[in-house]
């Protein structure tokens, strides 16, 4: 072969394998913006379903507050109601001990002690029905 076309053969095999690295080039190019939309509509798709998650989350969060609450307010109507029960058991324990005081007193015939014990247990009875 001629120099010359030797030269025209090395152009050539050079021109063909930069227009098939162009090629490849641009097909690379092409594929990497492809994956790149496929990426952003995955990476969208999960922050709309991470979006989704954190309002569920506020959501429950806000029903276990209000459970709470609820909760809350329940223990204490039971707490002022147990109170006034203990309150009641320790007025009946006072009339109680009034009575047999009273009753142990007759039977040892102290009418006076009886007496008083009576009157007593009258006022005491007397307040509590003013309540």
């Amino acid at each position: 072969m001629s120099r010359i076309v030797r030269k025209q053969h090395r152009f050539d095999t050079i021109v063909q394998r930069k227009s098939g690295v162009n090629m490849q080039n641009k097909h690379k190019k092409k594929s990497r913006k492809h994956d790149l939309k496929v990426k952003v509509r995955r990476l969208k798709g999960e922050v709309e379903e991470m979006r989704k998650e954190q309002s569920n989350i506020r959501e429950g969060q806000s029903q276990v507050r209000e459970k709470l609450k609820a909760i809350e307010t329940e223990w204490e109507a039971l707490h002022e109601e147990s109170k006034v029960m203990i309150q009641k058991s320790g007025r009946t324990q006072i009339r109680l001990a009034l009575m047999f005081n009273i009753l142990r007193a007759r039977e040892e015939g102290d009418l006076v002690k009886a007496a008083q014990f009576t009157h007593l247990l009258r006022e005491i009875i007397a307040k509590d029905n003013m309540r």
